[in-house]
């Protein structure tokens, strides 16, 4: 267990955080000693009440749609920017009925068209425990209330699971969780839709890596791809550092794992409802050409539709995903896990046809775990603030008809540009520090990888660069690494 005198303080290494550090009384003080005797206030309960806390603000942003905007028309719920994916699928998807997901049809004049749950099977047997919780009501906007209330209940939980395993995945770094849990697009795209099942899942497999767990970790990575698509390419980050590190088993055991944990949860539901199964992948594929996405600005100033972006996505993302290998192999140092997971999740957002507002949900553990610098962090988070806030506005205006209140196309493109750039200024970063790891806020220290688990200080076995940096070992306090030339 690290003792308090070993844990990283950020206001005392990192500029922004002893500035704010001020509205609560300066950096340094007795609550601010981790672990301090008689103490309650330790950093996993700090952490968790401020998340808590956050996730209650967010609510209370949807207050005025849950207030009736919802259920008043369109443009309400965006000119209020608190719309959500979770009451209206209630009835849409068949939950109000009692239809069971994937097994069951959904009737066209239900769905609109919609005639299969587009969702994968983990986060389908969510949404239908959480109909299974609403009851109580007669009226169908009543019903979609609560069951908007009880995926909230239920993603709380994830959040709060969310930022702790983030706390624990750096030992000595309990309080980078802070950065999650005051994340401000945590709080306004948490119960949106229900990605947050799928990242605390992937949070919780990072954790267990961390403590060299690689089949538990695997098992949990499977569960989280079962839930959302995205956690899978996580395995794609491992393939290349274990393959450096040469710590072959270790892989083995959690793509074994994960492979495993998926299988459990699809293979019932592909054998006897194959078409309700295969919903999810052929809507993805199937999709068009939509929000968020730089196809979407080259689509609206050519005026001309995407077909093939399935392809040009695809081939990118395989370029990138090269692109991230070469640079896991050149590093004079293997860069660690959470680096490349970022960049990883990064990419296949960047290159991807769509970007719904919550997907900002899949890189902040991510980002801070890669990143814990206080300035990058909110420089990013406020381009996802305004991109947020753009999606609404500008669905406003396409609903307004000849009104045209909010924010055209032209504003909208911008907006994306933002976002967009703000990403790409993080994976920036994050590939300095890679390639130079003295930049590295969790390496400054001369720490390795301490949420690499068995990659942790491992040698290399294949590298591209000639002259790679090599640990040294320290006079009394064990092994350290090198940085800098």
């Amino acid at each position: 267990m690290t003792s308090a005198s070993a844990y990283v303080r950020p206001t005392e290494q990192d500029e922004v955080a002893a500035a704010g550090s001020e509205l609560i009384g300066g950096p340094r003080g007795r609550r601010a000693l981790s672990g301090w005797r008689g103490n309650w206030w330790t950093p996993l309960r700090v952490i968790a009440l401020v998340a808590i806390g956050m996730y209650a603000l967010g609510m209370v942003q949807k207050l005025p749609c849950y207030d009736g905007s919802w259920f008043s028309g369109q443009t309400a719920q965006y000119v209020h920017a608190c719309y959500s994916d979770i009451p209206h699928l209630y009835n849409g998807r068949g939950f109000a009925d009692g239809l069971v997901p994937y097994f069951q049809r959904i009737p066209d004049d239900v769905s609109g068209g919609m005639d299969y749950l587009e969702y994968p099977v983990l986060t389908g047997a969510f949404m239908w425990l959480a109909g299974k919780l609403t009851f109580g009501t007669d009226a169908i906007q009543g019903e979609e209330k609560l069951y908007w209330l009880v995926n909230s209940g239920m993603l709380l939980v994830c959040a709060v699971v969310l930022v702790i395993c983030v706390a624990r995945t750096h030992r000595n770094r309990p309080w980078d969780g802070l950065l999650v849990a005051l994340a401000p697009t945590l709080a306004l795209t948490a119960t949106i839709n229900w990605d947050l099942l799928a990242v605390a899942l992937t949070a919780a497999g990072m954790l267990l890596w961390s403590r060299e767990r690689p089949l538990a970790s695997g098992v949990l990575l499977g569960l989280a791809t079962a839930a959302k698509l995205y956690p899978g390419l996580l395995l794609g980050a491992l393939l290349v550092l274990c393959w450096r590190a040469g710590t072959w088993r270790a892989y083995g055991r959690a793509l074994g794992g994960a492979a495993a944990a998926w299988a459990v949860v699809n293979v019932p539901v592909m054998l006897f409802a194959w078409d309700g199964w295969s919903k999810f992948y052929r809507f993805s594929q199937e999709r068009p050409v939509d929000f968020g996405s730089i196809w979407l600005i080259i689509q609206q100033r050519t005026g001309h539709s995407f077909e093939g972006a399935n392809t040009y996505a695809t081939l990118l993302m395989a370029l990138g995903c090269a692109a991230i290998a070469a640079l896991a192999f050149y590093a004079p140092r293997r860069p660690r896990f959470a680096q490349l997971a970022f960049l990883v999740i990064a990419l296949f957002i960047l290159t991807n046809k769509v970007y719904s507002p919550q997907y900002v949900l899949w890189l902040i553990p991510l980002a801070v775990l890669a990143r814990p610098k206080w300035r990058d962090f909110l420089i990013w988070q406020g381009c996802e603030a305004l991109y947020f806030l753009g999606i609404w506005m500008y669905l406003a205006y396409t609903g307004s008809g000849d009104k045209h209140q909010g924010l055209p196309a032209e504003g909208y493109q911008v907006v994306i540009l933002i976002h967009l750039l703000g990403t790409l200024y993080l994976c920036a970063v994050i590939v300095r520090d890679a390639l130079f790891p003295e930049h590295d806020p969790v390496r400054r220290d001369g720490s390795d990888d301490p949420g690499g688990g068995v990659l942790d200080r491992a040698p290399d076995v294949f590298t591209l660069n000639r002259h790679p940096l090599q640990e040294r070992h320290a006079d009394a306090g064990g092994t350290s690494v090198k940085w800098g030339r």
